[in-house]
C-alpha cells in the first residue's frame, strides 16, 4: 500500500469535517437559531473562532497537501521521484502537525465553553453573564431556568460546541495518523509494493 494513497484517504475524510466545523461556528452567532440584537451578549468563546480558524482555516492547508499525494504510481507520486517523493511525504507530516495544532485549539475552546456554559440574561440579577460554574448545568437541567434570554441558548450552544469538540478530536486523530504515515513515507519511500517501476522495488 502507498503512503500517498493513505494520505489521500485522510484528506478526503477531513473535507466534510472542515465544512461542518465552519457551519457549526457560524451557527453559534445565532443562538437559538435567531439573530441577536447585541453581539456583546454572545459567549466569549464564540469569538475565538475555534471552528472557523482551528478546525477550518488551519485544516485547509494539510488536507490540500494530503490530497496532493494522490498518485498511487510508485514511479511518480506527486510527480516526483526518489528523494522528491520522500520530501513530499515529510512535508505532509509537517502540515499534519499544523492540523493537530488547529484542531487542538478548536477542541480546547469547545471544551472550555461547554464547561463554562453560555452567556445569557440571568433572572437572578437581571444582567447578562455566565450563571453556571464548572459544568454544573450539564447534570442539572433545573439550573437552566437561570437563563431567560436568548431562548434555547443552552441546548443550542451545547450541541454546536459538542459537535466542534468531536470534530476537533477526530481531526487530531487523523492528522496524527498522517504524521506517522508521512514519516514512514519519508524513511521508506512512498510505496511498499514490490516489482513496481519495472521491477525496481520500492523507492
Amino acid at each position: 500500500m502507498c503512503t500517498g494513497s493513505c494520505a489521500k484517504c485522510l484528506g478526503g475524510t477531513l473535507i466534510p469535517l472542515t465544512v461542518f466545523a465552519f457551519l457549526a461556528n457560524i451557527l453559534l452567532f445565532f443562538p437559538g437559531g435567531k439573530p441577536i440584537d447585541n453581539n456583546d451578549h454572545l459567549s466569549d468563546e464564540i469569538w475565538y473562532f475555534g471552528g472557523i480558524l482551528g478546525s477550518g482555516v488551519l485544516m485547509i492547508f494539510p488536507l490540500l497537501v494530503f490530497l496532493g499525494l494522490k498518485n498511487n504510481d510508485c514511479c511518480g507520486c506527486c510527480g516526483n521521484k526518489s528523494c522528491g517523493k520522500r520530501f513530499a511525504m515529510f512535508t505532509s507530516a509537517i502540515f499534519a502537525a499544523v492540523g493537530i495544532v488547529g484542531a487542538g485549539y478548536s477542541f480546547v475552546v469547545s471544551a472550555v465553553s461547554i464547561n463554562k456554559g453560555p452567556k445569557c440574561f440571568m433572572s437572578s440579577n437581571s444582567t447578562w453573564g455566565y450563571p453556571f460554574h464548572d459544568g454544573d448545568y450539564l447534570n442539572d437541567k433545573d439550573l437552566w431556568s437561570k437563563c431567560k434570554e436568548p431562548a434555547d441558548v443552552i441546548p443550542w450552544n451545547l450541541t454546536l460546541f459538542s459537535i466542534l469538540l468531536v470534530i476537533g478530536g477526530i481531526q487530531i486523530i487523523l492528522c496524527a495518523i498522517q504524521v506517522v504515515n508521512g514519516l514512514l513515507g519519508t524513511l521508506c519511500g512512498d510505496c511498499q509494493c514490490c516489482g513496481c517501476c519495472g521491477g525496481e522495488g520500492p523507492v
